[in-house]
């Protein structure tokens, strides 16, 4: 990875996975390998280029790889990394932190 990263560890963290489809990607593939159609399923109304586009983008910030099957139709099969494993427990605080709130407003 050969991005300039900013010296605050929360701005890092930020600029690697604040978009919501970058999170949403992370928790279905905290479950395992997910194929593209799979993925697209989970997450719901996400088009094929934005979903696309990030899972480039976290391929290249070491987040996940990426597999390709040489087979017609072609599979392409989508992995965490372990950079990508290592955000399991910023997933877990988010959970508990969310599931506390929405019991605090009563939802």
């Amino acid at each position: 990875m050969e991005k300039d990263l900013p010296a605050c560890p929360v701005e890092t963290t930020l600029m690697l996975i604040s978009d919501r489809w970058k999170v949403l990607i992370i928790r279905d593939l905290l479950d395992g390998t997910k194929r593209f159609g799979e993925l697209k399923k989970s997450i719901g109304h996400i088009t094929q280029k934005v979903l696309t586009a990030n899972l480039r983008d976290m391929e290249a910030s070491g987040l996940l790889t990426r597999k390709v099957y040489a087979e017609v139709p072609p599979r392409v099969e989508y992995t965490l990394t372990e950079t990508g494993y290592s955000l399991k427990p910023t997933l877990d605080a988010m959970v508990a932190w969310g599931t506390e709130y929405r019991a605090k407003a009563g939802l």
